[in-house]
């Protein structure tokens, strides 16, 4: 596979990609997969443009493409980093593309996984709050980790979907993601509030995490154990309904019944704000 890309194929890949290019392959290799539309809330601002760019990005072998077949409808196309791709990135980086870490089978596979609807509503509230901070003045999407880094870094107390830090107009939240699909019982997904608490302990910082759930009625039971499990263990925590924007007044804390709050203004709900993590 490294004979393959010679300096002379690289250098005719790198005619043919542009900085913006290069940064979605990276975001899609971190990402592990990201739709078509997630790209272009990302990147672009005219969803044609974004169409044709993947297609094009897609005949030129640095990304895959996969399009999975739901019960009802149809899906958009699902995007995975391509072999030529890798290359690309591993050039980048300045290791060979056997050390780079890239397999084509392996990209691939989350086309099949079970969890192929859980990583992609992930990535969406990425998706999402990435071009949000892209398009609107004073927003800014300071720092976002996704799961494998995560666990690298709590693993020992809690693994989040997500570790993200949002600024909106001089208010800043740190916050964890957890994405309820709704497979996992309400006992495990409220036993991981211990995690949070040892890690509190831990480090002697106080971060909200934040659920999304599939449905309202998912939530709405969510919601209710939440009030006093929270309270229990002194890890805030807000409820919402996956499919919003995930910056706007859709987050419900522990600690209320009504009145949803914006993703920044969770940084002044609770008495003891997230502290610098990084």
């Amino acid at each position: 596979m490294n004979e393959h890309y010679t300096p002379s194929v690289l250098a005719s890949l790198a005619t043919q990609l542009t900085s913006r290019d290069r940064h979605l392959l990276r975001l899609v290799w971190t990402h592990k997969v990201l739709t078509g539309h997630q790209i272009t809330h990302i990147a672009f601002d005219n969803p044609i443009t974004a169409r044709h760019r993947l297609v094009r990005l897609h005949r030129i072998g640095v990304l895959d493409r996969f399009r999975p077949k739901p019960p009802v409808g149809s899906a958009p196309w699902h995007y995975v980093l391509g072999e030529s791709g890798a290359a690309v990135l591993a050039t980048e980086d300045g290791v060979d593309l056997s050390e780079f870490g890239y397999r084509r089978d392996r990209a691939l596979a989350v086309a099949y996984s079970q969890r192929l609807a859980h990583t992609v509503g992930v990535n969406d509230v990425f998706a999402r709050l990435y071009g949000t901070a892209r398009q609107t003045n004073g927003c800014r999407l300071e720092t976002w980790w996704p799961e494998a880094r995560c666990a690298a870094q709590w693993g020992k107390h809690v693994r989040p979907d997500a570790y993200g830090r949002w600024t909106e107009n001089g208010h800043t939240v740190d916050f964890f993601l957890e994405y309820d699909t709704g497979t996992e019982t309400l006992d495990r997904v409220l036993g991981k509030l211990h995690g949070y608490a040892a890690l509190t302990a831990a480090t002697g910082i106080t971060t909200p995490v934040l659920f999304l759930t599939a449905s309202r009625r998912r939530e709405s039971t969510l919601h209710g154990r939440l009030q006093l499990g929270a309270a229990q263990t002194g890890v805030p925590c807000a409820t919402a309904v996956a499919g919003a924007d995930p910056q706007g007044p859709i987050w419900l804390p522990h600690n209320r019944r009504e009145a949803r709050l914006r993703l920044a203004e969770l940084a002044e709900h609770w008495p003891q704000p997230a502290a610098e993590r990084l």
